[in-house]
């Protein structure tokens, strides 16, 4: 699989940081400083999403290759304790697949100051798992669920396995993880068409769509702006059976903007939706998060072209502060924005799945 170029820690390519200001916090050039971690533990995942993963094919990490549940922990108490991080995500891949994410969740609880812990999730296995992970510190989870009808989920996901997601969302209700928020993607001709049925279901059960246009982050490059569905879209596609009125509360750097919903037919207000607009409707001038990849490598961006690897200055027996320069350098060199406006865009080599979401 191909990868981006990797920053050396001692390489004259990290940013030049003479002109930083005498901070420990995770700041850029833009006056942006980042207080959210999105960590993935995996590059693996159970399921073959067709926006995010080929059908075959991948080569995945070999485990000596990805961060131990100890390095994570260590990464995560340098953020927390030297950097500023206040909130931890848990990504992949498919993070349920690392047997160790109990330990990891606890150990990460345990922090002082304590994070904020949540994770994103497919729910397969989750109805097994979603007590321990509750009781290890766990305090959220995002499930990608872009269809609740069968043959449309199997057709997005080349899996047969809806049941199992079902089944794993029932097991977080069960385990008071609070809120459930859904991550559902559109395609257009697939499951664009369901979307007022599949907000229907989440209202249902109160859990918290959240509508995310699709990226440029396939694995087979072949996302198009001009096919995709905007949240321009998502607005007309609802509008028939609910009205949406804008949340009154500040957005706060949050990637979604937040609606209430009521029914247009009776007013009566059942929830809410959020939209996320990363093409047409980009919040990167607020952006306030910092990324690991499986491999220990930091991102400042899901569309950064380089990484800057903090596992081999981890394995080599660098103290905390050391590692923590390293990271404030490549965060430092953070873009103004992921450009996708730009004619110059370049989409990165590797997909969602080998980055983490």
């Amino acid at each position: 699989m191909p990868k981006p170029r990797v920053t050396d820690p001692a390489a004259p390519q990290l940013p030049d940081t003479s002109t930083r200001p005498d901070t420990p916090a995770l700041v850029d050039t833009f006056g942006r400083a980042a207080s959210d971690l999105r960590l993935s533990l995996t590059d693996f995942c159970n399921l073959r999403c067709t926006y995010c993963m080929p059908a075959s094919g991948l080569t995945f990490l070999p485990r000596d290759q990805m961060l131990s549940a100890d390095e994570v922990v260590r990464l995560v108490r340098i953020g927390v304790e030297r950097l500023g991080i206040e909130q931890v995500r848990f990504t992949g891949g498919e993070p349920l697949t690392r047997p160790d994410l109990d330990r990891i969740i606890a150990g990460v609880a345990a922090l002082t100051p304590r994070p904020d812990i949540s994770l994103t999730t497919n729910a397969i296995g989750l109805d097994t798992r979603a007590a321990a992970l509750k009781d290890a510190g766990l305090d959220r989870i995002n499930v990608s669920l872009d269809s609740v009808v069968s043959e449309t989920f199997e057709r997005l996901t080349r899996r047969p396995l809806l049941h199992r997601v079902l089944k794993g969302i029932d097991g977080a209700r069960a385990a008071g993880l609070d809120p459930i928020k859904v991550n559902a993607v559109l395609l257009p001709g697939v499951n664009d068409h369901e979307l007022p049925d599949l907000l229907d279901w989440c209202l249902d059960r109160e859990l918290q769509l959240r509508v995310i246009e699709q990226m440029p982050l396939d694995a087979d490059h072949i996302w198009e702006r001009s096919s995709m569905i905007t949240a321009a879209d998502v607005h007309q596609i609802l509008e028939g059976r609910f009205v949406l009125e804008p949340a009154d509360e500040p957005r706060g750097g949050a990637p979604a903007e937040l609606y209430e919903v009521r029914d247009r037919s009776t007013g009566a207000h059942r929830g809410r939706v959020g939209i996320i607009a990363s093409v047409t409707r980009p919040f990167c001038a607020d952006c306030r998060r910092t990324r690991l990849t499986a491999e220990g490598r930091v991102r400042t961006c899901l569309f950064s072209r380089e990484e800057t690897d903090l596992r081999h200055a981890l394995r080599s027996g660098a103290s905390d502060e050391e590692i923590a320069t390293i990271w404030r350098a490549a965060q430092w060199g953070k873009k103004a924005g992921h450009g996708m406006d730009r004619p110059d865009f370049v989409q990165p080599e590797r997909p969602m799945s080998a980055i983490g979401g």
